[in-house]
């Protein structure tokens, strides 16, 4: 889609200072979108006047902690519209169950889960019949060792967008996933040369993900000219699932 057909369409992507988030506002400015990025992290008025610079004026920021109810609410309504809402705020920690505590579980759900209902529960109420709602699942919802409570909140992930696809469909409103697998980013970046190696062997297709490939697909799905997919989580991941669930 021309970035002329797509002029006047205004996306919201949440944790967008840096990573998947920021190639995601990158690509949808490209596409024509106006993109409002928003994070916790105070580089996001950083990533938003970078791209503003290459894509002339198509991208603003604003803090946002997705925990916090009113200040989202606040946000979506301040907007003239919305079109595009993609939910890719979210945190990630290693920890083994014996050792996880009920806190835990919460926060990271507050964060993973929570925040995303808030905002696409916000979204969907200013959304006309070509709004697109992309979730940031992971291919962890298969299942995982380490890290249960970030395991079980990307089910949820995965259990909401089906749910909201279901609602919303008659208004027009389509509702997807993407699954990332292993991406290269800065979540990596302490990770020494020969980890990130031996991570990237066992990858079907011989590297590691960019940032840059789930953007593509969040594009793809948030385009109001893909109207006929909804529902759906679409793993992104190199072909590691084909392997099996874990690992």
């Amino acid at each position: 889609m021309t970035g002329q057909q797509q002029a006047g369409r205004i996306a919201v992507v949440t944790g967008a200072a840096r990573g998947i988030g920021f190639a995601t506002a990158q690509r949808l400015a490209a596409d024509g979108v106006h993109v409002v990025l928003t994070d916790v992290d105070g580089h996001v008025e950083e990533a938003a006047a970078a791209i503003s610079r290459d894509q002339g004026g198509r991208a603003e920021a604003r803090r946002l902690d997705v925990r916090d109810e009113a200040a989202c609410e606040a946000l979506i309504a301040g907007l003239p519209r919305v079109d595009v809402m993609v939910n890719n705020a979210g945190i990630f920690d290693v920890k083994r169950t014996e050792d996880l505590t009920p806190e835990d579980f919460r926060r990271m759900y507050d964060i993973n889960l929570v925040g995303m209902f808030v905002l696409a529960r916000a979204a969907a109420r200013r959304m006309s019949a070509s709004g697109r709602i992309v979730n940031i699942a992971s291919r962890a919802y298969l299942g995982a060792v380490d890290y249960a409570h970030y395991v079980a909140s990307k089910a949820a992930v995965v259990g909401l967008t089906r749910a909201l696809a279901l609602e919303l469909a008659p208004r027009g409103i389509l509702v997807n996933a993407v699954a990332p697998g292993v991406i290269d980013t800065p979540i990596l970046a302490a990770w020494s040369d020969e980890a990130r190696a031996r991570l990237a062997s066992v990858q079907p297709v011989g590297r590691l993900g960019r940032p840059e490939d789930i953007a593509n697909m969040v594009a793809f799905l948030a385009s109001p000219t893909t109207d006929f997919i909804t529902g759906q989580v679409i793993l992104v991941d190199g072909g590691r699932s084909l392997g099996g669930l874990t690992g």
